[in-house]
C-alpha cells in the first residue's frame, strides 16, 4: 500500500494534470495493477493498494501516474488486503 501526502497548495500545473492522472489510474485499475484508490475528504492524503513484487516495482508503476512527482509517497508492504469486491457472493441463479 502506498500513502501519498499531497501538497498543501495545488499549483495550476498540478490541477491541469488531474484528468490525465485519473485516466491512467483507471487504466491501472482495469489492468488489476491498482486494487484500491482512495482520497481523504480534506484532499491531503491519497492511498493506493496495488500489486507489485518489490517496493522498487511499486514505485516504477506509480511513476506512470502524472502526479506522483508532486507527492511524497510512503510504501508499506501488506500481508493481505480484504475488500467487499473480493468476497464471495451467494447467488440463487
Amino acid at each position: 500500500m502506498v500513502e501519498f501526502e499531497l501538497p498543501a497548495f495545488l499549483t495550476e500545473e498540478f490541477i491541469q494534470l488531474i484528468p490525465e492522472h485519473r485516466r491512467k489510474t483507471n487504466e491501472l485499475l482495469a489492468e488489476g495493477t491498482i486494487k484500491a484508490y482512495s482520497l481523504s475528504m480534506d484532499r491531503s492524503k491519497l492511498w493506493v493498494v496495488m500489486t507489485a513484487t518489490t517496493e522498487v516495482d511499486a514505485m516504477d508503476q506509480l511513476l506512470e501516474l502524472p502526479l506522483t512527482k508532486y507527492m511524497t509517497p510512503e510504501v508499506s508492504e501488506l500481508a493481505f488486503h480484504n475488500s467487499e469486491e473480493m468476497a464471495l457472493h451467494f447467488s440463487l441463479n
